[in-house]
């Protein structure tokens, strides 16, 4: 949600009973004017919150010219002073997946463990380690939540002719029925499926704002609720994959965001669940 306006949003979303009290509203409201200023950002999301066993992560997101690629997580645990999270590689993701088990602690500098017996030969056999920092493991959750659960309603960005996606100025909001329709949303990250589709089906689709993935192509089906609230004022879109992940649109207007406020688990059940 767009630091601009937080406390607005932040009622948008309080059906999910997501907030966050007086105090870290307050500093967070004046910590991310400065962060952007700083940070020479062109804005400042909160994106939400990690639970942890010792303390809680407040997660933070600067954007740059292009929204998609230039982008910098950091985090605090005070809402006022921010640290840099480091960027997410591959092998870093295949660290954190074999190490980091469980809940968050809360201690960046945490050491997670994991051992494996690698067998040589007949007789010979080798102790190999990985130890993956807490720090290293926020990093690919938030990576990971926004690769696959952020959300933005269609239209709501634009893609340039040299490649850049930015804010679409003249974005109006969806109407009440285009916003009940999952169709209307699209995965805000590099599109995967897109690649996949026929050519009849791409003769429909606007280069311009129709450069991103729909919900509803998701597998399994069924991981997104959907739903008005707000006396009907304001769509609410849910992730069941990713459980503390809220969307939310106003339709008829340009305001857009999401959030996430969990524990940075991912709900493997889900295709049992259904």
């Amino acid at each position: 949600m767009d630091s601009d306006s937080l406390y607005y949003s932040f009622e948008l979303v309080a059906g999910s009973g997501y907030t966050l009290n007086v105090e870290q509203r307050t500093a967070l409201q004046t910590s991310l004017v400065i962060l952007k200023k700083n940070y020479k950002f062109r804005r400042v999301l909160f994106w939400g919150k990690i639970l942890g066993l010792k303390e809680d992560y407040f997660i933070a997101q600067g954007r740059g010219e292009d929204e998609m690629q230039d982008r910098k997580n950091l985090y605090s645990f005070n809402c006022m002073d921010w640290l840099l999270l480091p960027p997410v590689t591959d092998s870093m993701v295949e660290e954190v997946s074999k190490a980091a088990k469980g809940r968050f602690i809360g201690d960046p500098s945490y050491v997670y463990e994991h051992f494996e017996i690698h067998r040589q030969g007949e007789m010979d056999e080798e102790e190999v380690a990985t130890k993956v920092k807490e720090e290293s493991r926020l990093a690919v959750t938030v990576h990971q939540i926004d690769e696959q659960v952020s959300v933005a309603p269609r239209g709501a960005f634009v893609k340039s002719p040299h490649g850049h996606v930015q804010i679409n100025r003249s974005f109006g909001g969806l109407s009440h029925s285009e916003a009940g329709k999952l169709d209307n949303f699209l995965h805000f990250r590099e599109p995967k499926n897109l690649k996949k589709k026929s050519i009849l089906e791409m003769g429909d689709l606007n280069p311009a704002i129709d450069f991103l993935d729909v919900l509803s192509d998701d597998i399994p089906k069924g991981s997104w609720s959907l739903q008005f609230e707000c006396a009907s004022k304001v769509c609410v879109l849910r992730s069941l994959l990713w459980l503390g992940l809220t969307s939310y649109h106003v339709p008829m207007t340009p305001q857009h965001g999401y959030i996430y406020i969990g524990d940075g688990t991912k709900n493997l059940d889900l295709p049992f669940m259904l």
